[in-house]
């Protein structure tokens, strides 16, 4: 018996063997893809300390000189330089309050489309409708910003030009790029334009996971297209939408910085509805090269969105246990 156990655990042996080159496999697989998170995710994060130094390049000295020999602590001075700044509370009333609206519509619209086009009976129209709603997401927002160009152009623009063309007694074009109440709905709608698609096919995934025979014992039971939607679609789809959520609310300090900056095309007159969070780091690091102010407020964001996300979660889990993120 002792012998056949040891030839029992030799036969396991190379078995293990064979487990374990696969498991190499799968490993080599997802290296490439390991490496690049490092090098690109978590290695830039050594970063933040600039949020704490006064930094201060010097020709000929590389960034990590200068960032320990040259640059002294300062501790939260250029958090507090930003928070008492003129422009702090502008920046962050707009990027919350897009955030709020974009949240609501961004899933109130997508899970109203999923809903309608699940119920299309032509299942080639259903197809050619979701790729016309899910092209938009993959444009760039330089790409989208020359296409709205085109349409807003202050002396060729196809909008100026049409007006021209029903009343010529006005002669005069308006200039769109500086309408801050255009701006102001223009940009809730090319948000929810170019990324609803994408969310509607979440949705639309989640509901072709219903059993279909919850819908056949509703309709056997007299149930309408609306009381199928309220009992039976709506409470399925509570997990995703949860989930969906979450994710919303922990990025509510953060904001779309192609709508904001490419879109707009930076026009100075439409400040006052595009000075985001996101737009105030990228115009303090290239604009005004004060990379401490940048890295202050980057940082702030991702510790703000940090602890949404969890207090999001939270408050999810509490109204529905088995709806949480994490």
């Amino acid at each position: 018996m002792s012998n056949l156990s040891v030839k029992q655990k030799k036969k396991k042996g190379k078995g293990s063997t064979g487990s374990s080159f696969d498991n190499l496999e799968i490993f080599l697989l997802h290296l490439p893809t390991t490496i690049w998170y490092l090098l690109f995710c978590y290695a830039p994060m050594f970063g933040v300390i600039i949020a704490f130094k006064n930094y201060k390049p010097r020709p000929g000295k590389s960034f990590l000189w200068a960032l320990f020999n040259n640059s002294k602590w300062v501790g939260l001075d250029n958090f507090k330089f930003l928070v008492n700044s003129s422009y702090f509370e502008t920046m962050l009333k707009t990027t919350v309050l897009y955030n709020i609206v974009f949240i609501i519509l961004g899933i109130l619209i997508p899970v109203t489309l999923a809903i309608l086009f699940n119920e299309i009976y032509s299942r080639k129209l259903a197809k050619t409708c979701q790729t016309m709603m899910f092209l938009p997401h993959f444009l760039s927002w330089v790409v989208v910003s020359y296409f709205v160009y085109a349409f807003l152009a202050t002396d060729q623009g196809l909008v100026n030009n049409l007006f021209k063309q029903i009343d010529p007694a006005t002669g005069r074009y308006h200039n769109w790029y500086a309408d801050t109440n255009f701006w102001m709905y223009f940009l809730v709608f090319l948000n929810v334009w170019k990324g609803m698609g994408y969310s509607m096919v979440v949705y639309m995934a989640s509901i072709s996971g219903i059993d279909g025979e919850l819908y056949e014992a509703a309709l056997i039971d007299g149930a309408t297209k609306w009381q199928q939607v309220k009992y039976i679609t709506l409470p399925l789809l509570r997990p995703t939408i949860s989930i969906m959520f979450i994710m919303a609310v922990g990025n509510i300090f953060r904001s779309d910085f192609g709508l904001f900056y490419q879109a707009t095309r930076n026009s100075g007159a439409l400040t006052s509805v595009t000075q985001t969070i996101d737009v105030y780091v990228y115009k303090a690091l290239l604009e005004q090269s004060n990379v401490n102010l940048s890295s202050a407020a980057a940082f702030l964001q991702s510790v703000v969105g940090c602890l949404t996300i969890i207090g999001a979660n939270v408050l999810v889990k509490k109204i529905d246990p088995e709806a949480g993120l994490f």
